[in-house]
Formats: C-alpha cells, structure tokens, sequence
C-alpha cells in the first residue's frame, strides 16, 4: 500500500505565494535603486532614520531585518559616503545613535521617488478598497503570527 508524500500544495500555499510577493517586490526594488546606488537594506536605514533619528544599530538592523553584523558594516559606509553620522563615544550605554546628514536626506529623497513607483506598480492593478482590505488582512497576519512570538 503506497502513501502519498505528504506536503504543501505550493500553488495553494498563502505563505508561499507571499515569499513570491516578496522576493518580487525586492528585486523590483533594487533594480529601482541600484542606479542610485542602493541596496534594499541602505535605503530602510535611511528610511528608519528619516522617521526615527537617534536609532541604535540594533534598532535599526531589526528594522531592516538584517543583521547587527551587517547593519553595522552599512553604517559604516554611510558615515564614510557623509550620509550618516554617529557620535565618537555613546552618550549613554554602548548604543550609538544615528543620524541622517543634509546629504542623506537628498539620498532618501531620491531613492523614495524610486521605491514609491515600484509600489504603484504594485498595487496597478488593485482598487482603493482592495487594496485597503489587502493592507488589513496583512496586518491581521503579521499580529496573528508574532501573537504566538510573545506566548499571548
């Protein structure tokens, strides 16, 4: 008596199909921002910054879901290009908090204009009440998922 293999159906798989969605949207993304020289993750640092100045590295890597290591690296960069600039020592603890330059905030102007076009793109096809419910079914997701993170 043969079993089937038991699996996932990957075209009825939702969590497939928004990996799919997302590796999209990245490669959309940084085929718009590699002429302005970014990457995804540069352009969420600026981004953070610009919403929230003074973000650790910590902070700022867990915002774009990268690593401390690579955050790092990247702030690093940024401070070497002007775009970016840290105290020498932390003003508290070890953390150093992080600041957008007059230079940054051209880079972040630039690369908005790039990121918002891929999101227009996106949504083309969508009307406003679509794509309204589609932000509040994604929202219910990521609470339902990260509900279970913190054993609510």
């Amino acid at each position: 008596m043969s079993q089937k293999a038991v699996g996932v159906d990957l075209d009825k798989s939702l969590g497939y199909l928004l990996k799919e969605a997302s590796s999209a949207l990245r490669v959309a993304m940084e085929e718009v921002l590699r002429p302005l020289g970014m990457s995804v993750t540069h352009y969420a640092c600026l981004e953070l910054l610009a919403q929230r100045p003074g973000l650790s590295n910590s902070e700022l890597a867990r915002g774009a879901f990268v690593t401390r290591q690579s955050m790092n690296v990247l702030l690093q960069t940024l401070e070497r290009e002007g775009q970016v600039t840290r105290p020498a020592e932390a003003p508290v603890g070890k953390a150093l908090p992080a600041r957008l330059t007059p230079h940054g905030r051209r880079s972040l102007e630039k690369a908005t204009v790039a990121v918002r076009s891929v999101e227009d793109r996106m949504l083309a096809g969508m009307t406003e009440a679509e794509q309204s419910g589609a932000f509040r079914i994604l929202e219910s997701m990521i609470h339902s998922l990260r509900k279970g993170d913190d054993g609510a």
